[in-house]
């Protein structure tokens, strides 16, 4: 359902210069979670470390009364429980899923919303039945354009009451790597991750993975509900319809060397032979490169690649870093993909604070251990 309350749908807020994190994003960032930059050293995210978003509630169902309806324009509608959905052909994948707000609070000036800094992210193995088959058992009629998710989670966004959902292009959703997905990591799909089923789309931000999936919808004329052409579009004022956002730019992460500073998580780290390690990822696969800057951003070096988790996984790196004297040291990495796309050193704004992959930067203070001993 999509309508408008008697509120005014405002566009997405600025924050005023030198405006501190408000209330209402400590709220979000209470709900949702980033994923612990430490936890890059695992291929697979433990589900509990994996980055969740929850736009409204977790619903409340009844998992034996759950059904997904396929319809629209098809010659076939089709209702399946999750026991038909379970004994139907399956397949597994591991997909990186990023949020498209991951670095939003690193933004200059700040869109007002869930406040990501840089770990809005994970890896898990997803399994289900693939969506094709589904739509073309259903039948799909001449002139099919997008098919249109639905999920059960429902709320109020800028004055818009909504049930969440997003459509694909009709190509996107026939990719045989698209998946109804009713697990993670070998075990049963969490309820915070979706649960009974969502839909998991390769390469695509986290806004196209629509949870607690409900329905299929196949349509003849492009969606026009609110996520799909008011949110998630890069756009720079209020009034300008932007583009929409769709596969993840590439981008590196390294686990921050050293160990934190409680209260700021500033990095303190010894000198000599420092080994510095993380993930990098695309929507448009394979990462072709990774490089790393020790001095602030002034000159680059190529790091060592692993092999991909999977097609849409992604991949270790690795760079020896002989750190010098003690002092504050600047590092950055950024990625590089087959599209010839590669990381911004600055920022790219835009109003809603969408798909923000400029490089990552760790401050590090070196310095000889200062633990006291014991007597």
């Amino acid at each position: 359902m999509n309508g408008s309350t008697d509120q005014v749908s405002l566009p997405a807020r600025i924050a005023e210069p030198g405006e501190g994190i408000t209330l209402d994003e400590l709220r979000l960032a209470a709900r949702n979670h980033a994923m612990p930059l430490e936890a890059l050293r695992y291929e697979i995210t433990p589900v509990g470390l994996h980055y969740l978003l929850v736009h409204y509630d977790i619903p409340d169902h009844d998992p034996a009364a759950w059904r997904l309806a396929v319809d629209g324009a098809v010659d076939h509608p089709l209702t399946l429980d999750a026991k038909a959905l379970r004994v139907r052909p399956r397949a597994a994948h591991t997909v990186t899923l990023e949020c498209a707000g991951n670095g939003r609070a690193l933004l200059e000036p700040r869109p007002l919303s869930q406040p990501w800094l840089d770990g809005a992210v994970g890896t898990a193995r997803w399994g289900g039945t693939p969506l094709a088959p589904l739509l073309r058992e259903a039948g799909l009629r001449p002139g099919a354009v997008e098919v249109l998710f639905t999920g059960a989670d429902h709320g109020l966004e800028r004055g818009v009451e909504q049930t969440y959902a997003r459509s694909l292009p009709l190509a996107e959703a026939l990719r045989p790597d698209v998946l109804l997905a009713d697990t993670m990591n070998g075990g049963p799909l969490p309820p915070q991750h979706g649960a009974p089923l969502r839909l998991l789309v390769p390469g695509w931000y986290g806004m196209a993975q629509v949870k607690w999936l409900s329905r299929v919808t196949v349509l003849t004329e492009p969606y026009d509900g609110f996520q799909q052409t008011t949110a998630y579009r890069y756009k720079q004022q209020a009034d300008d319809p932007g583009e929409p956002v769709t596969r993840i730019g590439p981008r590196a992460l390294m686990i921050p060397p050293g160990f934190p500073d409680f209260m700021s998580r500033a990095r303190v780290a010894a000198p000599g032979d420092q080994l510095l390690t993380g993930r990098a990822w695309t929507g448009r696969p394979p990462v072709t490169a990774v490089e790393v800057s020790t001095d602030g951003g002034v000159s680059w070096q190529r790091a060592e690649l692993g092999p991909p988790a999977d097609t849409y996984g992604w991949r270790a790196w690795r760079y020896r870093w002989p750190a010098p004297a003690e002092g504050l040291h600047h590092l950055a990495v950024r990625a590089s993909d087959a599209s010839g796309r590669t990381q911004p050193t600055g920022q790219a704004w835009n109003r809603q604070g969408m798909g923000n992959n400029m490089a990552q930067e760790v401050d590090v203070l070196i310095r000889n251990s200062q633990e006291p001993t014991g007597s």
